[in-house]
């Protein structure tokens, strides 16, 4: 993991494509814009999860047994 420090309007690049922005800094948190191309999905780790399972869910479905 590369940890670094950045200030408001200050850049990271990520590739050739893929810019992270500092937009605002301030109560316990920090705002980034993120530039990248339409075909790349940028989601919040909290929603990629619940997606995740969601999808899981689906796929696995209710188990049937037949008894004879």
């Amino acid at each position: 993991m590369l940890v670094l420090s950045r200030k408001v309007g200050e850049r990271i690049l990520i590739g050739d494509k893929i810019t992270v922005t500092v937009v605002k800094i301030g109560h316990g948190g920090v705002r980034v814009g993120i530039e990248a191309p339409p075909e790349l999905a940028v989601v919040r780790e909290e929603l990629a999860e619940e997606l995740n399972r969601a999808e899981q869910a689906l796929t696995s479905g209710p188990t049937e047994s037949i008894a004879d």
